[in-house]
């Protein structure tokens, strides 16, 4: 497992960005929030777009190819 973090600080894009606990990008301790242990960071996103819609994967540490989650009306993330 790994562990992940969402940035509390938007990038230059408006997007709060998720990283793993080892990531060369990731914020500040003040300036993060730690979304637990997952398996991947697309498990993460799940988590992390129901407590930010804005959320979205670390470009430098994600490491899979980034799929399109939403969340659906019934506020559920959907793929």
């Amino acid at each position: 497992m790994k562990f992940f973090y969402l940035s509390t600080k938007c990038n230059s894009v408006g997007k709060f960005e998720i990283h793993e606990r080892n990531c060369k990008h990731i914020p500040p301790i003040l300036d993060r929030e730690y979304l637990g242990p997952f398996n991947n960071g697309k498990e993460a996103l799940r988590r992390a777009i129901n407590l930010n819609p804005n959320a979205s994967l670390c470009e430098v540490c994600s490491s899979f190819i980034i799929e399109e989650i939403t969340v659906n009306s019934s506020g559920f993330v959907a793929e």
